[in-house]
């Protein structure tokens, strides 16, 4: 017998009407509920953020644990915001978990980095070796901690750039406080020729000292001859400076020494 071959019914133009318009019936409520979700979701997303940020600066929280808070808290709600809207759009949790895991270990690799920064961020807020406000000498800049984040931490030079170092750079480098002392010793380094008596010049900048603003009494300064030269002697002069405003005490303390010197008659070889 012969075998017959079923017949194919030819696409049209109205089936492919009828089949959108059942696929609208079928999924467009939930697509449009989902999308509203969404939006409204994120909406609140913002206010939580938002308000929890006031009730934090309300009750003093360490400003160095304020912004990695508030960005866990986002993106945490905003991960379950996504979960919950995939479940009323009707897309199966258990096909999303086998696509996850299918790109799981690709995703790892790709994102090792990112989840570095992320665990060397909470080493950052746990073992705190700098806070905001703090001033640090990290890759080879110096700047004040303005803002820890989850992934990175900001920092901004005297110079007012803004830098952005990853933590992974911060929690396995060698970072410098230079204000969580609280002061900071100001080394200067001034020349005299042999004709200069050395008790003279000491009493100069030792008077120009006690002129200069923001310099603290204690720890006692030290004034010497630091090295000796064939035609003149070093004068090292160490004083104890707020770590903050370090540079502008130092001009500052630079000026008056030098002003001094020169209205005391002393000549400074090159000046």
């Amino acid at each position: 017998m012969e075998n017959k071959q079923p017949v194919k019914t030819p696409f049209t133009l109205d089936k492919f009407y009828d089949a959108a318009y059942h696929w609208v019936l079928n999924y467009g409520p939930r697509l449009l509920i989902g999308l509203v979700v969404l939006c409204l979701g994120l909406w609140v997303i913002r206010w939580i953020v938002n308000r929890s940020h006031n009730k934090l600066h309300q009750k003093d929280v360490d400003p160095t644990v304020k912004p990695f808070l508030l960005s866990l808290l986002g993106v945490a709600m905003r991960i379950l915001l996504v979960i919950g809207v995939m479940q009323i759009m009707g897309i199966q949790l258990t096909l999303f978990t086998a696509i996850v895991g299918a790109f799981g270990v690709a995703a790892g690799l790709a994102l090792s980095g990112t989840l570095q920064n992320f665990a060397s961020g909470i080493l950052i807020l746990l073992l705190k070796p700098f806070a905001v406000g703090d001033n640090i000498i990290t890759q080879g800049l110096e700047g004040t901690v303005t803002a820890i984040e989850i992934f990175y931490t900001m920092v901004t030079t005297f110079d007012n750039r803004l830098v952005i170092v990853p933590n992974s750079k911060l929690s396995n480098e060698v970072i410098i406080n230079i204000s969580r002392e609280g002061n900071r010793r100001l080394d200067l380094s001034i020349r005299f020729p042999n004709g200069v008596d050395i008790k003279g010049a000491k009493e100069v900048i030792n008077k120009a000292i006690d002129k200069a603003e923001n310099v603290l009494a204690k720890p006692e300064r030290r004034i010497g001859v630091g090295e000796l030269q064939s035609d003149g002697y070093l004068m090292s002069v160490n004083v104890w400076v707020n770590a903050h405003g370090y540079q502008d005490t130092k001009l500052a303390v630079q000026e008056t020494i030098l002003q001094d010197i020169k209205d005391a008659g002393i000549k400074i070889p090159g000046l």
